[in-house]
C-alpha cells in the first residue's frame, strides 16, 4: 500500500474511481457517485501543495469508499458525520497507527514533523494525533 500521491491516483485507477482536475468557482474538491462507480473532482489552483493535494485526495477517496454523501439540504449533525467518515478513512490510509507510533518512538513527536515526515499537512495530522488519542476527531478540543 502506498501512502503518497502517486499512490492515491493509483489506489482510485484501480478502484475505478474518476479523478479529474477541474477549476471550480467554490468548492476544492468533491465527490460523488456516478451510475455504478464514483467521480472525483480537484481543483489544483486551489492547492497550494503537494501535502495539501494528497490530503485532500485522500479524503474524497474516503467518500467514495465509505459511500459516505450527502447533499447540500442535509441537516449539519447528518453532513458531518459523512465528512468525519471520509478523514477517518484518509487517516487510516495516510497515517497508519503503527506507523505514527514509530514515528514517536524514533523521537518525531512534533505537528510539523509528523506532517513532513508523512506528507500530510499540519492540520491533518493533528486530526490524525487526535483520532488515534482520543478516539475523536474534535481537535478545538485539545489545542
Amino acid at each position: 500500500m502506498t501512502n503518497d500521491l502517486l499512490g492515491l491516483y493509483a489506489y482510485a485507477e484501480r478502484r475505478n474511481i474518476d479523478v479529474d482536475w477541474i477549476p471550480m468557482r467554490r468548492a476544492t474538491s468533491l465527490s460523488v457517485p456516478l451510475g455504478d462507480g464514483y467521480a472525483i473532482a480537484l481543483d489544483p489552483w486551489k492547492l497550494g501543495t503537494i501535502a495539501q493535494e494528497t490530503v485532500c485526495l485522500a479524503h474524497e477517496l474516503g467518500h467514495c469508499e465509505t459511500g459516505s454523501f450527502y447533499n447540500r439540504y442535509a441537516a449539519l449533525d447528518v453532513r458531518q458525520r459523512h465528512e468525519n467518515r471520509a478523514d477517518k478513512w484518509a487517516i487510516r490510509r495516510l497515517v497508519p497507527e503503527d506507523d505514527l507510533d514509530a514515528a514517536m518512538a524514533d523521537g518525531c513527536n512534533t505537528i510539523p514533523a509528523l506532517a513532513d515526515r508523512f506528507g500530510v499537512t499540519e492540520p491533518f495530522m493533528r486530526k490524525a494525533v487526535c483520532w488515534y488519542a482520543h478516539g475523536n476527531l474534535a481537535v478545538e478540543m485539545y489545542s
